[in-house]
């Protein structure tokens, strides 16, 4: 895959979204394999319902601060930088910032560990009711925390990389994260519990799958290195944060932090009411949002992706005609191609989920659940992928409170939907049609 930078465009290029398209289905695909591992291994347990909450405190902070507020922000900034001052000033900018990251995310990391037990309450309130639930997601969760500090150093260079018009090598990291915390993650699991693959497996196990992660991050990271240098970057500390660039990157980043939370903090919120439904629903709606997560990465993301820089460039320039129509552009293909994924997830969702995860520990009872799930998630994936590519767009014309206010509302509709009733067919969006299930 070449890793030679194009030249610059103000148009999307259909190879570099076909380019990073291929490089996403790659990681989503492989990430479906990861999946699959552990739905063999763990199923809808007790033990697997523990890995995802306390997996999604850290990834929670990575949507808010990585993928979403910090590389959106950056990326406007760091494409207006190198439009209006050229590379040299836009490296001295990104040092700055890479610097800034390193230290704010280590903080992060450090108090994340501290506050686990606080952190893991507010994410799964009623694990508390099954004995050794809650004190084995509080020490996953300190184990993994780390991976924040990691992903949002790869996103970071991910930007840098997508500025100068590099997209293979930062869209085909995420796969190097899957087959990291995939081997790492098993070998690790193997090594640490004597019954790994059993059924008899012990907390060794779920503890090696989330070092597992960390070797993933880790690979995630350094493999865009290569690619960085080849584009001119040298990293040289710079805590020399006074900089109108970095200014107006946080002051991007406020609003976008809340604008990006919505998704995570909608899923914080269902795995929160369905940690009092017993053993097994947080972990089918964690199966079912992943799987959702394929279509969403392979046509929303990819094109996301690519518009972002290109639509960037035009608002720094001014031309508003040609920002228009890359971005109209833009979600057209967007929805062009979730459309179908959407019919085919509602129609096909218990066939796909057997064939996918169906072996072993995971039961044609948790097929069932998990596939009714996913036809609810569904009905919101064109929104999703629409969403990649159309929020950030408002960044690079100033209008950042936009995607926040939609953000607060898309929070309390959900929220709301969850207190209603279950049997009623809001409360049945918002929560699932789970009926409370006995512990195993």
């Amino acid at each position: 895959m070449s890793e030679k930078p194009a030249a610059p465009a103000n148009k999307i290029s259909t190879r570099s979204a076909g380019l990073v398209s291929l490089a996403v289905m790659s990681s989503r695909l492989l990430g479906l394999v990861r999946e699959q591992v552990f739905a063999a291994l763990f199923g809808a347990s007790a033990q697997m319902d523990a890995f995802i909450a306390a997996f999604r405190a850290p990834n929670l902070l990575r949507d808010l601060f990585a993928e979403g507020a910090l590389s959106t922000a950056f990326i406007t900034t760091f494409s207006e930088k190198i439009t209006k001052e050229g590379d040299d000033a836009a490296w001295r900018l990104a040092n700055k910032v890479a610097t800034l990251a390193a230290v704010f995310m280590s903080l992060v990391t450090l108090l994340g560990i501290w506050g686990a037990p606080v952190i893991t309450h507010l994410m799964a309130s009623g694990f508390d009711a099954v004995p050794g639930k809650m004190e084995l997601t509080v020490h996953l969760t300190r184990i993994m925390f780390p991976f924040i500090a990691l992903v949002s150093l790869a996103a970071l260079v991910m930007g840098m990389l997508n500025a100068k018009n590099v997209f293979g090598m930062p869209a085909l990291s995420s796969t190097f994260f899957n087959i990291g915390s995939i081997l790492g993650g098993v070998g690790l699991a193997w090594y640490l519990d004597p019954h790994f693959g059993t059924r008899q497996y012990g907390s060794g196990s779920l503890v090696g799958m989330a070092i597992g992660v960390l070797v993933g991050g880790l690979l995630q990271l350094t493999v865009q290195f290569p690619s960085l240098r080849r584009v001119g970057f040298h990293f040289r500390p710079d805590f020399a944060w006074r900089d109108p660039g970095v200014r107006r990157i946080l002051l991007l980043m406020g609003p976008a932090v809340i604008a990006a939370s919505a998704v995570q903090v909608n899923v914080m919120v269902n795995g929160n009411f369905a940690s009092h439904l017993g053993n097994g629903p947080v972990s089918w709606l964690g199966y079912a949002f992943r799987l959702m997560q394929l279509p969403i990465g392979i046509f929303g993301v990819a094109i996301g992706t690519v518009t972002l820089p290109v639509v960037s460039r035009s608002a720094a320039a001014g031309n508003t005609a040609e920002f228009r129509s890359i971005l109209a552009k833009g979600m057209r293909l967007a929805f062009l191609l979730t459309i179908p994924s959407t019919i085919g997830l509602v129609m096909l969702a218990r066939p796909i989920i057997g064939l996918i995860y169906e072996r072993r520990t995971f039961t044609a009872a948790d097929t069932a659940h998990t596939a009714e799930a996913l036809q609810l998630y569904a009905i919101g994936l064109c929104a999703y992928a629409g969403i990649k590519v159309l929020a950030p767009a408002f960044y690079a014309i100033g209008k950042r409170n936009t995607p926040m206010m939609v953000s607060f509302l898309s929070i309390a509709v959900n929220y709301g939907l969850n207190e209603l009733s279950p049997s009623t067919w809001a409360g049945r969006i918002a929560v699932w049609p789970f009926p409370p299930v006995s512990s195993r």
